[in-house]
């Protein structure tokens, strides 16, 4: 029986306005091996774009991994570490009973995380964490890239 990979990840989103043009970036690291994924959307948040980055990082992996996340993102560590279980139970509502927002981004990323064994990790953003740095400049990538298609 073969062991899962371990890869490290960092994700970051980005967004000029809020709404506005956003980006996401994820750069993973398996050994030797390194890959950079970057994209963004028109008209988003950066909530929106924290979650991407982590999802399509994820979903890029072909097999399941032990994979250690590491984010810049207080909402995306606490729904995932504390919110979902509760949002899930509840119907996808809030403990006020309100819907939770971005919630087709929260099913996607609960799937994607069902895949893997994940260790979440949160680091400040913008302090000198060399992945965090990377992921961030990825995730104005993906800004640039849809003003450039704008």
């Amino acid at each position: 029986m073969s062991e899962r990979p371990t890869v490290e990840m960092w994700t970051d989103g980005a967004c000029k306005g809020n709404p506005g043009v956003g980006g996401w970036g994820a750069w993973m690291r398996y050994g030797a091996h390194e890959r950079e994924l970057f994209g963004g959307e028109v008209l988003t948040t950066n909530n929106r774009m924290e979650l991407t980055a982590v999802i399509e990082g994820l979903r890029a992996l072909t097999k399941p991994c032990d994979v250690t996340l590491h984010v810049d993102s207080t909402y995306v560590m606490n729904g995932v570490t504390t919110w979902i279980a509760g949002w899930k139970r509840n119907g996808w509502r809030t403990g006020d009973k309100k819907p939770v927002k971005n919630q087709d981004l929260w099913e996607a990323l609960d799937a994607e995380v069902a895949r893997h064994t994940v260790r979440w990790v949160w680091v400040k953003g913008h302090a000198g964490d060399p992945g965090n740095e990377r992921a961030d400049l990825l995730a104005n990538r993906g800004v640039e890239q849809v003003r450039a298609r704008a």
